[in-house]
């Protein structure tokens, strides 16, 4: 069996057609998403909490159901990004005794609680707050004006914290020559897929809070707010649902793309001491971060020493065409095993 764990830093993929992150990469290209990620997450949150003083102070002056749903969101939002933040830290540690295969699943792990606290929350008090404002909706309203702007001011800010994120994924799906809608589908690079996802959330619920509390103002009833507040409540749901879908995908255990498997396959077949591949398992690990594995079998004639160097020839190219894969495992294995003795 071969092994290696000391890759380079990982590079970016150069697919042509769709995307395949964690696949094929250039030659020697060193990623960044990391960085950027890291960035990305910050403005997220400073942005989400002085969004959510403000939502606070709007919906107790007003008295908007709708308004407070939204600070929930907002202070949701902050949470999720402070855990995202240490998601990509914890997954930076370098490789130990204890954790021979990194720490790349940890931000998995921090981003599955992440979208844990979206739910909990964000989308159970907005859906609380919604019902319990349209069956108690007798209070008097204040007045909209603060929540307007602060809506508006809301919106700025997340608009800019949504524009950063979008940056980021559109210069990694040109990268991967890809649509942007398509990458941020199948990244495994969970913390921008939940900045673009929450900030994108929030400006709809932005818009949800301001019809609530435009058409509270205008009927003089609360039930506007209340129903803004539980489809706001909904939205977080959703958000949540599709979030923690994505982490537990990863943490299942994701394999590399079709292609970039087939890729694989061929990198080992091109070796003149290989006869065939009886097995080939890839596991995804993080971003850029990837494990292969593979039974192989060997032509007869060929002896220990070539296959040894088979064994180096074959993780030197599969890491040099995809130097995110920092695990290669491979395990010469007869196809036809010999009889048993007795």
């Amino acid at each position: 069996m071969s092994g290696g764990q000391g890759a380079e830093p990982a590079g970016k993929a150069e697919p042509s057609g769709e995307a395949e992150p964690s696949g094929e990469a250039e030659p020697g290209g060193k990623g960044k998403s990391g960085g950027e990620s890291t960035g990305t997450v910050i403005v997220a949150g400073l942005a989400n909490l002085g969004i959510a003083l403000a939502k606070v102070v709007a919906g107790l002056v007003s008295g908007s159901s709708a308004m407070l749903s939204e600070a929930a969101h907002s202070f949701a939002d902050t949470v999720t990004e402070v855990m995202l933040f240490v998601s990509l830290k914890s997954s930076e540690q370098p490789a130990d005794e204890e954790h021979p295969l990194g720490y790349g699943a940890a931000r998995y792990i921090w981003a599955m609680l992440a979208a844990v606290a979206t739910f909990v929350g964000g989308a159970v008090f907005a859906v609380y707050d919604g019902i319990h404002t349209l069956t108690h909706s007798d209070g008097e309203m204040g007045s909209p004006v603060i929540s307007y702007i602060v809506l508006a001011v809301s919106f700025v800010m997340e608009g800019f914290s949504l524009h950063t994120g979008i940056k980021q994924l559109r210069g990694e799906a040109r990268h991967f020559k890809t649509s942007p809608g398509h990458y941020l589908k199948v990244t495994p690079d969970t913390a921008v897929k939940a900045v673009v996802m929450e900030d994108s959330a929030a400006l709809v619920g932005l818009v949800l809070a301001g019809g609530g509390v435009l058409g509270a103002q205008l009927s003089g009833s609360h039930v506007w707010d209340g129903v803004a507040s539980l489809l706001i409540g909904v939205l977080l749901v959703y958000v949540a649902w599709t979030l923690g879908r994505s982490n537990a995908e990863l943490l299942i255990g994701r394999s590399l793309p079709q292609r970039t498997r087939q890729g694989i396959r061929e990198v080992l077949l091109s070796e003149p001491e290989v006869d065939s591949v009886r097995d080939l398992v890839t596991l995804i690990q993080g971003p850029q971060e990837a494990l292969v594995a593979a039974k192989v079998d060997f032509h007869n004639m060929v002896s220990a020493g070539d296959v040894e160097q088979a064994c180096v020839r074959i993780e030197r190219g599969l890491r040099t065409r995809w130097p995110q894969i920092k695990h290669v495992y491979l395990d010469p294995e007869p196809s036809r095993l010999p009889p048993r003795k007795g």
